[in-house]
């Protein structure tokens, strides 16, 4: 590796306990991160995205149209343990949230860091108002960071010991986290680039990092083999969404605004001072490798989609950093109350932000609040809003469409309801249908978004559905009878879940024909 390699193998040697050097507000930290989630988990209901996860799960297979099979098979364990429930679908995702602070912890550490460095890069994430909201939810984005951060820590390791077989552990979490999420290429094409422009491109010389390369193209292997088979539905999903225009895209002083809004405007200093340390101090120098990568990964994503939260899984790298720098320019006596004021501003503006994003007020409370402080989550697609953002507008009205749709079914006589599906229009309808319509009588539902259309129209004919969100001149011409039945709607729901339902009878020609007319990949 490189020549700095022996004298750092020589510092790690005495270096004192973790727990004495930090480690036990690291713990505090992530102590208090499970708490928040375990207090606010159980309020608001099932996002979106949850509902479909649920679906997924009882569909294993080693991929989907939109994500890689990790999510699926997560949901699926937490079914198996816990049940569906909301407190036990998003116990993982907290734990996740948990493991991220640990993490940045032992970051700042590996990095030279001493208390306040770790104590305050577990602080910033904990505070961060992406993060409460990230890691509330049941998403392959709450575990995201994980398989970041655990390649970013072998990566220090290396560097640090010189041990290159450490490089089959960074094959082990890239091939995970390609099972996880896709966006896993890009930061490992970060890494691969920041090798290259630093000392550290020796390791290519060495076995190990093509064998940790090796290792991660094998477990991602099952997934690749399937898109493969199924033609790479996901860059057909994404084509479909650049051409339809469903995401807005910010330009770079807006993106800028929104990640210092997600990550907490008080710790702007200290994301940036991550870049500052890692390109321009001498002790961080020698990792200059995760600088390029989290420029490389920046650049590549603002590029291709920047979503505001593609971002999110290289700061707590920044934070390490970051809290390094800090430690080091504080230790000036005259500067010596910083280090009690600023951690205590966080905690403040972090408690009065986390409203935004971590559903801890009722909504009635909530609107207002956010009113009152002029502060929203930035928007991520150009949908319309009611009385509340998307993110806690999508946990609103699933059941009580699903008590509606039931009132339909059941009006139905006794011997045409085994015969009649229930078509939906997103997944976030059909996974509603999954998720509660047992309890009213119900089937499972179809549809040709994402997934569920490759799960195909199972053995119903279409010789009775009920059609949800459907339009009746549309309805008309493909089906012989159409009859509105009811209405759904509530007042904290996205206004886009506000329809009409329909009971629609002889469908023109055969529902397994006509199936490739609902495919929805957007």
């Amino acid at each position: 590796m490189s020549a700095s390699a022996p004298s750092l193998r020589a510092a790690t040697s005495v270096r004192r306990p973790w727990l004495l050097t930090g480690g036990l507000f690291v713990l505090c930290a992530a102590v208090a991160k499970l708490l928040i989630h375990l207090y606010a988990n159980r309020y608001y209901g099932y996002f979106t995205d949850e509902l479909y996860y649920l679906a997924c799960a009882r569909h294993l297979a080693w991929g989907y149209v939109d994500q890689p099979p990790l999510i699926a098979a997560v949901a699926r364990l937490e079914m198996f343990l816990w049940g569906d429930s909301l407190s036990a679908i998003r116990f993982l995702p907290a734990l996740a949230g948990v493991g991220k602070v640990i993490l940045t912890g032992l970051l700042a550490r590996e990095l030279g860091g001493g208390r306040f460095a770790q104590g305050l890069a577990a602080l910033s994430v904990l505070f961060a108002p992406g993060f409460l909201g990230m890691d509330n939810l049941l998403s392959m984005n709450a575990f995201e960071p994980l398989f970041w951060l655990g390649c970013a820590y072998v990566v220090i390791r290396i560097i640090r010991t010189g041990n290159e077989k450490l490089w089959l552990w960074f094959g082990l979490l890239s091939g995970l986290g390609l099972l996880n999420k896709h966006s896993m290429l890009i930061f490992g094409f970060g890494i691969v680039v920041g090798l290259i422009l630093t000392r550290e491109r020796v390791c290519f010389r060495s076995r190990w990092i093509w064998l940790g390369a090796a290792l991660a193209l094998l477990i991602f292997l099952p997934n690749l083999i399937w898109n493969v088979q199924n033609h790479f539905p996901f860059l057909e999903l994404q084509a479909n969404i650049r051409r339809d225009g469903r995401n807005i895209q910010p330009g770079p002083l807006a993106l800028f605004s929104q990640e210092s809004l997600a990550m907490l405007p008080l710790t702007l200093p200290i994301w940036l001072g991550g870049f500052w340390f890692l390109f321009f101090t001498e002790k961080g120098k020698t990792f200059r490798v995760l600088g390029w990568a989290c420029v490389v990964t920046f650049t590549v994503i603002f590029v291709l989609n920047p979503r505001v939260y593609y971002l999110w899984p290289a700061f707590p790298i920044l934070f390490a950093g970051g809290s390094v720098l800090w430690e080091s320019w504080l230790e000036r006596p005259t500067l010596r109350w910083v280090r009690f004021a600023y951690p205590a501003l966080t905690i403040l503006l972090g408690a009065a932000l986390a409203p935004m994003l971590l559903p801890v007020l009722p909504p009635e409370v909530y609107i207002p609040y956010a009113k009152a402080l002029h502060v929203e989550p930035p928007a991520i697609e150009k949908w319309k809003l009611g009385p509340l953002p998307q993110i806690y507008a999508s946990q609103f009205g699933w059941e009580e469409m699903v008590a509606t749709v039931a009132e339909v079914y059941n009006s139905l006589p006794p011997d045409v309801r085994p015969k009649t599906a229930i078509f939906a229009q997103n997944f976030g309808q059909a996974g509603a249908i999954d998720l509660f319509g047992p309890k009213y009588g119900l089937p499972k539902s179809i549809g040709g978004h994402q997934n569920y259309f490759l799960w195909g129209p199972r053995d119903y004919t279409g010789e009775s559905v009920i059609v949800m969100q459907g339009r009746q001149d549309q309805l008309e011409q493909v089906y012989a009878s159409v009859e509105w039945r009811a209405h759904v709607s509530h007042p904290y729901s996205m206004p886009r879940e506000h329809f009409d339902v329909y009971y629609c009878r002889g469908l023109k020609g055969s529902l397994k024909q006509m199936w490739p007319m609902v495919k929805n990949w957007h």
